[in-house]
């Protein structure tokens, strides 16, 4: 009798075993020995469209272009917020001297300038980009140029606390924007339009290694771009000495893109301006490498600049900050091998 007693209890405990595998809690699931093993997959960070580098928390999505005049005269140094720029281009504008049009998407730094005028050449720059053009004002032509283009326009009359003059500094020196308050202006299209290619991982760059390039702005404005293997950037060297900005961060982007243009009217007069429409030569410098070809864009304005390899295929560019050169096309940049 007693052994039967003891069969009972241990069949009762070993039902009692199995009940409790096998019941389902609320809340959670039990899966069963046969059911296959879940993998969890991870989504690709976003891309910036204006640098082609991974942006994980999607701003560069959510806004629009965000172009930005700054003054790139001795008296403007250090220049502010340049370095956090998508894409930076250099343009040759009246007496010769040469401006910045420093686009911003991806970072939007708390202090950019010094910010000067408006220049013809602006509207070709901006055109496909749309979004927002801030400016300290303007002579009625170039007004009158810039109001053709499809931005926001926000000089220092209207942009209210996006733009603030420093007292320590001189003017006209002194003005400086704020990029987070500017990208709450507005603008469209939300994202901006790519500009460029960029390689993808492991793909191979062609065109022969390159040490150093000068690109020979007039006067005393001539640039030289060193080639730097350990940040894989280019160093910029301005009135011979490095561009360092007011953080003392050396500007060096992973590419340097010389475009040799026509300006309109000569340059340094006036009222030139670079004549973006059409095609010419184009020398692209990256990843330590040299790729000529040609550029190109189509009768409209809204159209967005090709760059193509002698092959006709487009030039494929280092994914991060690029710098657009606007030369004069009766000089040509300098290689140093």
């Amino acid at each position: 009798m007693r052994r039967f007693v003891i069969l009972v209890l241990v069949a009762l405990v070993a039902v009692g075993v199995i009940l409790s595998r096998t019941i389902h809690h609320p809340g959670v699931t039990t899966p069963s020995a046969s059911a296959p093993t879940s993998t969890t997959s991870t989504t690709p960070a976003p891309i910036a469209p204006l640098t082609g580098r991974p942006d994980p928390g999607g701003a560069a999505l959510r806004r629009p272009a965000l172009t930005i005049k700054i003054e790139n005269t001795p008296e403007a140094l250090p220049q502010w917020g340049v370095a956090q720029a998508d894409v930076v281009y250099e343009e040759i504008v009246n007496g010769g001297i040469t401006r910045l049009a420093a686009v911003f998407n991806s970072q939007a730094p708390g202090k950019v300038g010094p910010v000067r005028s408006v220049r013809p050449t602006d509207t070709q720059v901006v055109y496909p980009l749309g979004g927002i053009f801030a400016f300290s004002g303007g002579a009625p032509y170039a007004i009158a140029s810039i109001q053709t283009a499809p931005v926001k326009l926000v000089d220092e009359s209207s942009a209210g606390d996006a733009m603030y003059r420093d007292p320590n500094l001189l003017a006209p020196h002194n003005l400086f924007a704020r990029a987070p308050l500017l990208f709450r202006l507005g603008g469209t299209p939300t994202p901006p339009p790519a500009l460029f290619t960029y390689r993808g991982p492991g793909q191979a760059v062609t065109g022969p290694t390159v040490a150093r390039v000068v690109v020979p702005f007039p006067s005393i404005y001539p640039v030289t771009w060193t080639w730097d293997a350990a940040t894989g950037s280019w160093d910029r060297t301005l009135f011979g000495k490095p561009d360092v900005t007011g953080t003392g961060q050396r500007e060096s982007p992973q590419n340097v893109v010389v475009m040799e243009v026509t300006y309109v009217n000569g340059v340094g007069t006036f009222n030139s301006y670079a004549d973006l429409q059409g095609s010419g030569p184009v020398t692209v410098f990256t990843d330590g490498h040299e790729e000529t070809g040609t550029w190109s864009r189509g009768s409209s304005p809204a159209d967005v600049i090709h760059y193509d390899g002698a092959n006709g295929q487009p030039i494929a560019l280092t994914p991060g900050q690029t710098w657009v050169e606007l030369l004069d096309n009766a000089v040509a940049p300098q290689v140093t091998r």
